[in-house]
């Protein structure tokens, strides 16, 4: 099953690198498509360089990386949207990037900055990481656990191993696999 519905991936979601290579795994399986701006890598950027620690080198492979292999997953052109929205100002510009590609949501830990009245105008909605995942679960199980077994074992860990890391962002749907596969302790 592949879907063809476009999803804004904000920065906040980006910066966990577990989190991240999961999503994009799940978007690289057309289960959705990753969408993101110029001002969302910019954020990025700088949350893994200020906040993170990451060295320039790491963060600009990262984002050579994002650019190469989803190379249709940046929005262009959304900027003259910007003013038009009605969220918290330093975040208007994900949602005009959301309406500029046609997102049907925008995948968030900072739901707070996207109301529903400053969404419903645009037919856009805003989910929680863990939400989303867990749709996703739904929508497609079995997919699911085998990108997050083919995920551990890229980075040689266990899936439990995995699990864990991923349980402090998205703990309903760590719960979710960890129930489906009878782990114990997640």
């Amino acid at each position: 099953m592949t879907a063809d519905f476009p999803v804004v991936l904000d920065a906040c979601v980006l910066v966990p690198a577990a989190l991240r290579d999961t999503l994009l795994r799940c978007g690289e399986r057309r289960l959705f498509l990753p969408r993101w701006s110029g001002d969302i890598l910019d954020e990025l950027r700088r949350t893994l360089l200020e906040k993170i620690s990451r060295s320039q080198e790491q963060v600009e492979h990262l984002l050579t990386e994002l650019n190469q292999h989803f190379a249709d997953s940046r929005v262009e052109g959304y900027e003259p949207l910007v003013a038009l929205m009605a969220n918290d100002p330093a975040d208007r510009h994900v949602v005009a990037a959301a309406v500029k590609c046609g997102a049907e949501a925008i995948i968030t830990f900072n739901l707070k900055h996207f109301p529903e009245a400053a969404l419903d105008p645009w037919d856009i909605e805003v989910q929680h990481p863990d939400e989303f995942l867990v749709d996703l679960y739904h929508s497609n199980s079995d997919l699911i656990i085998h990108i997050l077994y083919e995920q551990a074992g890229f980075i040689g860990r266990t899936l439990a191993d995995l699990l864990a890391v991923l349980r402090q962002g998205v703990p309903n749907f760590v719960h979710l696999v960890g129930d489906s596969l009878d782990l114990a302790n997640l």
